[in-house]
């Protein structure tokens, strides 16, 4: 055998860049995520430059999300068809002009659009950096590389609010808040530079693209992710009420109808593997907590306490610099203590949320919030370094594809439902600005509670080995074995 091969079963073409593969994917994942929150601290400066009303500002914000979370399962399956590289590169370019576009935006409508440009840019490329890791990434350095790619998600959600609300306050040449997406382009275009080096795959040639699957999964998470994000600030109105219902519809058809489909979008042999379902669902289940944290924290520091973007920026910065370190120590801790890693970290952030609440409200507390900030930080960058690892490790390779379009879906769908659930509790009456708060604190030690719970069906020892024939498929493709998760770099 002279390389690895597809998730599809097909040989890479020539091409392959080895160690310079990682941080091209990264850098490209890194300004996926920065962008759906680096533009919530530079809201009120959009909402004042062009005029724009609560609802379209909401729709700036939502935009991204709503394009980004409906193409992933439909781009893991498009990369297998038509090859990894060439998703990575199309979606990089969409990506780009969005970016410019929304930087150059003269009113908000133009704006909106061009956040769902950026969006499906993203969705398209977040599948392929999955698939592509588990092509060029030796066996041996794979648990590394799927840390660092858990890290740098978590990294980069902590960091949007952290530069945007650095690039909003310094005004860089004028530019205000258009800087905060243009701030993306040079990473954007280093990744596309880079893209040479990436594995050209190759799919199957009778390989087909479920269609009906598609158009039912974008219009099943768009009727999802679209009311969560415009709900509270319309009043939840009948239409927000109809949007859901039509949601659970149009997914439940998805679902049902899938093992009846020649080429499903999603494997069905990956709802019989419980370790992915568990897996999938600790994901969806965790985002419900993190972003927004960060939102209810970034929110009450402005809006309640009336901190400028620039200093709610800084008193999270203890949160995202120990997340850098806690993603640092993850691949040693999970070799020598396995997922319990990530139930340890989970209860460590119930804690932290908990802790947090009767700190944050007056300035002499805010200083005693830096080192429980920086204790959550530590236990976020180790959770989020270590859960796809630990996912990965023991999918069937018949599944692969299929769970590198469902994990980032999971993250997405989890960050939207919590964003919208956080926000209800926070805004829920409240005998002040400091009830709220603890009262949605509460709500976030609850969901990384149940994040700690869904952790321990992860400790389940793997399957033993299969016999060799009935293994040769899971090797071909490459795909993590029970025992290269104790291997190190």
């Amino acid at each position: 055998m002279n390389g690895p091969l597809s998730l599809s079963g097909e040989r890479p073409a020539a091409g392959g860049g080895g160690r310079l593969v990682l941080p091209v994917v990264l850098s490209a994942t890194f300004v996926q995520l920065l962008n759906v929150t680096v533009a919530q601290i530079a809201a009120p400066a959009i909402q004042a430059d062009l005029g724009a009303g609560p609802g379209a500002v909401q729709l700036i914000l939502a935009g991204y999300t709503l394009t980004y979370a409906c193409l992933l399962i439909t781009a893991a399956r498009l990369g297998e068809r038509y090859g990894y590289q060439r998703l990575f590169v199309l979606g990089t370019v969409v990506f780009t002009a969005g970016s410019v576009a929304s930087a150059c935006a003269p009113d908000a409508t133009i704006l909106i659009a061009a956040r769902l440009v950026q969006g499906a840019g993203s969705g398209l490329v977040a599948p392929q950096v999955l698939s592509i890791i588990q092509v060029a990434v030796p066996a041996a350095r794979r648990p590394r590389a799927l840390g660092l790619f858990g890290a740098t998600m978590g990294v980069a959600s902590l960091a949007g609010p952290l530069i945007g609300g650095l690039l909003v306050g310094a005004d860089l040449f004028g530019l205000g808040w258009r800087s905060v997406f243009l701030v993306t382009v040079p990473v954007a275009l280093g990744s596309l530079a880079g893209a040479r080096v990436l594995p050209r795959t190759r799919g199957g040639a009778g390989q087909r693209v479920d269609g009906v699957g598609a158009v039912l999964t974008a219009l099943g998470f768009g009727a999802l992710v679209l009311p969560l994000a415009l709900g509270r600030q319309a009043g939840w109105p009948w239409w927000i009420w109809a949007c859901l219902a039509g949601s659970v519809a149009v997914l439940g058809c998805f679902a049902t109808t899938l093992p009846h489909r020649p080429d499903p979008l999603v494997h069905p042999s990956l709802f019989r593997d419980r370790r992915a379902r568990a897996g999938v669902l600790l994901v969806f289940v965790f985002n419900a907590g993190v972003p927004s944290f960060t939102y209810l924290l970034f929110l009450h520091l402005q809006s309640s306490i009336g901190s400028s973007a620039l200093t709610a920026a800084l008193t999270s910065a203890p949160f995202a610099a120990a997340a850098v370190l806690g993603s640092r120590s993850a691949p040693a801790l999970s070799r020598r203590h396995g997922p319990a890693v990530l139930t340890f970290s989970a209860l460590v952030l119930a804690g932290t949320a908990l802790a947090l609440a009767p700190l944050i409200g007056t300035a002499a507390g805010r200083w005693g919030a830096f080192p429980v900030l920086a204790l959550g930080g530590a236990a976020f960058g180790s959770f989020t370094a270590s859960v796809f690892a630990s996912v990965l490790a023991g999918v069937d390779g018949s599944a692969a594809g299929s769970v590198s379009g469902l994990l980032p879906t999971a993250q997405q769908l989890g960050g939207s439902i919590g964003v919208a659930a956080a926000g209800l509790v926070y805004f829920a009456p409240a005998a002040g600005p400091g009830a709220a708060f603890r009262h949605a604190m509460i709500y976030e030690a609850a969901v990384f509670a149940v994040t700690a719970l869904i952790s321990l069906r992860m400790h389940e020892p793997k399957r033993p080995a299969a016999p060799r024939a009935a293994a040769a498929g899971a090797a071909s493709i490459g795909y993590v074995s029970a025992g290269s998760t104790r291997t190190g770099p």
